[in-house]
């Protein structure tokens, strides 16, 4: 059977940035899978960098890695948690990536000795990846989000990608454009100006939306409908209200309502008769359930990033976040967030009181000196109160580090990351990664994506993922990695003969992978190297998430 092409929707946003284009592209993704097409979310970056390994997660989030070990931004982690399906690099582009690439081809004399320039050869460049993604996902529709807002010099050939294919296949591509409808404390009422802007500044690059989807507090009336419908020369009924929610996992279920759904079905070309797959139910009791539950659990999550100015950006840990609340709904509890500052313990420690207060403690990754004393201070005060702990990637090393100083008396043991000078370097550099660092090779150079490792029985971890439906016959697991420093084994048997167990290892056995106490020291501290958030799902929650939140729940 010969298959047909496939379909493009692409997606931008208008006015501010963090408006929801994310969401609105991963719900527009769980729409059409939720009909039985398949689907290849694409995510368009506009910065030169190759990827976002080397971006602070306070200027653009937290970092998601792939299983191929590319790094990316947040909102590919919301896909994979809206369509629970294993992501690529092929779905993931920057501009510097396309500039890499239009360069390399040049110097090959690939363009036969045209002279390359930025239009056409860049957006030429771009609906190739495009294309691409499709053909790695076998998808029916491919959903480019165009990152930024229309009107910027930085995204303007991601558009101009988008002209050129709705130029050459008019039926085979749509756009859907998100933009913002504030409503001004001091007027009360919503105002649609800054839509009909974002519209025309979309239209300046030759691209008319098919869909407007009206980001507001509330739902937007008939009158804003209208007003939008005249002056963005657009059907009122192709307006698309989405209203802020409690939980983004409510989007899907708001589009649905208004046929968003079966609009783009049939704007191109789809049956629009096509019945939903049993999916769409489990989403829609998993949405019923995260907005029943009454009981509430508090976990602090002590990090470093996500404060800014007077603010706290949530999105640094983002995919700690959605994690934390997946395993709380499958607990019948609503999840509190506490953030606490690890640099604020450090300069007060009576800040560690607050700690008290909490059901669970999460020090999740990080990177450099910067707040480290706090995080050593924050595993110290769970382990001695014995409050649940879960240490990712850089959480782990910080509760060795700690066990290290205050129960073996290894003084001043510290991660060479943070002292290259410690006596007891009970964190140290993998060899490899010490020949990058030497060559200032810090781009794509760590230990990235999902590595195997080995559970070991008798331990609460293998319990776990056992229970869960998550290891496999050979007890070797599959999770995602970030990372350049390692447990140095040198310290093996002093931390194994305290009672501090080494639970998981790589299957050489030369990398620790996850660690916990002794149940008689500690009822729930666990550590991992790895990043389970990254592979927790609304419909499936991690198993490591969803047994935390069950021990934070033994006391409640």
């Amino acid at each position: 059977m010969v298959r047909k092409k496939a379909k493009y929707i692409f997606v931008s946003g208008g006015v501010i940035s963090g408006l929801g284009k994310g969401i609105t592209s991963a719900s527009v993704c769980f729409l059409l899978k939720s009909h039985g097409l398949r689907v290849a979310p694409v995510k368009c970056d506009a910065y030169v960098n190759i990827d976002a390994g080397t971006i602070r997660p306070q200027e653009h989030g937290e970092v998601f890695v792939t299983d191929d070990g590319i790094e990316t931004d947040q909102d590919l982690g919301h896909y994979e948690r809206f369509i629970d399906e294993n992501l690529t690099r092929a779905h993931y582009v920057t501009t510097g990536q396309i500039y890499q690439e239009v360069i390399r081809r040049e110097r090959n004399f690939e363009y036969n000795g045209e002279d390359v320039e930025v239009v056409p050869h860049v957006p030429e460049e771009m609906i190739r990846r495009f294309k691409q993604a499709g053909k790695v996902s076998n998808a029916d529709v491919v959903v480019i989000e165009i990152g930024g807002t229309v009107g910027e010099y930085q995204n303007i050939l991601f558009l101009e990608a988008n002209r050129i294919m709705k130029f050459r296949d008019k039926e085979e591509v749509l756009h859907v454009h998100a933009a913002f409808l504030p409503t001004p404390k001091n007027l009360g009422e919503m105002k649609s100006k800054p839509t009909q802007t974002s519209v025309r500044l979309l239209n300046e690059t030759m691209i008319q939306p098919d869909f407007v989807v009206a980001r507001a507090a509330k739902p937007i009336d008939q009158k804003r409908r209208q007003r939008i419908a005249l002056f963005c020369n657009i059907e009122a009924d192709k307006i698309i209200s989405a209203p802020y929610v409690e939980s983004i996992y409510e989007i899907p279920l708001i589009f649905k309502n208004q046929d968003f759904d079966k609009k783009i079905l049939k704007k191109l070309g789809f049956d629009g008769k096509r019945k939903t797959t049993p999916y769409f139910k489990k989403w829609q009791q998993m949405v019923k359930t995260s907005k029943s539950v009454k009981k509430k659990v508090k976990i602090a999550i002590a990090g470093k990033y996500q404060k800014t100015g007077e603010y706290i950006l949530p999105d640094s840990y983002v995919c700690v976040v959605e994690s934390i609340k997946h395993a709380g709904w499958a607990n019948k509890v609503k999840p509190e967030i506490i953030w606490i500052n690890t640099e604020t313990i450090e300069k007060n420690p009576q800040k560690l009181e607050e700690l008290k207060k909490v059901d669970g403690i999460i020090v999740p990754q990080g990177w450099g000196s910067r707040g480290v004393e706090g995080k050593i201070k924050v595993a110290q005060f769970a382990r001695k109160k014995k409050i649940p702990y879960l240490g990712l990637c850089f959480g782990m090393q910080m509760a060795i580090v700690e066990f290290g100083r205050n129960v073996l008396e290894l003084k001043k043991a510290n991660s060479e990351e943070v002292d290259p000078e410690t006596p007891h370097p009970v964190i140290h550099i993998m060899p490899k990664q010490k020949e990058y660092l030497t060559k200032k090779q810090y781009g794509g150079t760590i230990r990235l994506g999902a590595w195997p490792c080995r559970l070991f029985k008798n331990s609460q971890t293998y319990d776990f993922y056992q229970k869960r439906g998550w290891l496999p016959k050979n007890g070797i697991v599959q999770e995602r990695h970030r990372h350049r420093y390692e447990f140095n084994l040198k310290y093996k048997d002093r931390y194994e003969k305290a009672g501090f167990k080494i639970v998981g290892v790589s299957p050489d056995q030369k990398l620790v992978e996850a660690i916990e106490l002794d149940k008689k020291i500690h009822p729930f501290f666990i550590g991992v190297q790895f990043h389970p958030e990254y592979k927790s799902r609304p419909l499936d929650p991690h198993p490591l998430f969803l047994e935390f939140i069950k021990a934070c729940l033994k006391d409640k």
